[in-house]
């Protein structure tokens, strides 16, 4: 069994002016930073200027060198969680685009989800991308974080304003993505995932 510290991509999938999604994304990866068992790598796909160009297209230059970034990042990950807003009962496209460029680097790999939105929370989001995700041979974890009316939620310093829950949601959440890839991981050592 491998005990080195599990690789984990959070990845902020809104990439609009004015977004949540920072501000939610950095206190998680505080959580997951106070484990020993990870190593946390944040990507934020604002900072990764691939527009819509779709890979099936000619690909311009500035989009095949943040690509040349971003794919090996993800490449490297052994688990991820999608931290993602709730757009129209569903979740970016920035988001989908970002998904749709990379297949083979999300199979036999663990997603976890942290939403946020209004009423629903952004679960609407994460039901549909549990579906994308397993298109791409992934395994979801069962339970998320989400923040329910999620512009009162932090206070000025980008912390809940009530930390408990979260902070327990946090905890579950980060259990099991790591005991999946933990899992995963060793078993590909093992027995190489092919499809």
């Amino acid at each position: 069994m491998n005990t080195d510290p599990l690789r984990l991509a959070i990845i902020v999938g809104s990439i609009r002016d004015g977004r949540l999604g920072p501000t939610v994304a950095t206190w998680f990866a505080g959580q997951a930073a106070s484990r020993s068992d990870l190593d946390v790598d944040v990507i934020d796909l604002a900072d990764v200027p691939i527009g819509s160009s779709a890979p099936s297209m000619s690909v311009p230059e500035p989009v095949l060198k943040a690509l040349g970034e971003l794919t090996p990042r993800l490449e490297a990950a052994d688990a991820f969680v999608v931290v993602t807003p709730e757009y129209n009962h569903s979740y970016p496209a920035a988001l989908k685009n970002a998904i749709d460029w990379h297949n083979q680097q999300f199979h036999a790999k663990p997603v976890a989800f942290v939403s946020y939105g209004g009423i629903s929370g952004g679960l609407r989001a994460v039901e549909h991308l549990r579906a994308v995700f397993a298109e791409l041979h992934a395994v979801t974890t069962r339970d998320t974080v989400s923040f329910h009316g999620a512009w009162e939620c932090f206070d000025g310093n980008g912390q809940p304003k009530d930390p408990v829950g979260p902070a327990a949601a946090a905890k579950t959440l980060l259990d099991q993505v790591t005991w999946w890839a933990r899992i995963l991981r060793d078993a590909k050592t093992t027995t190489p995932y092919t499809v």
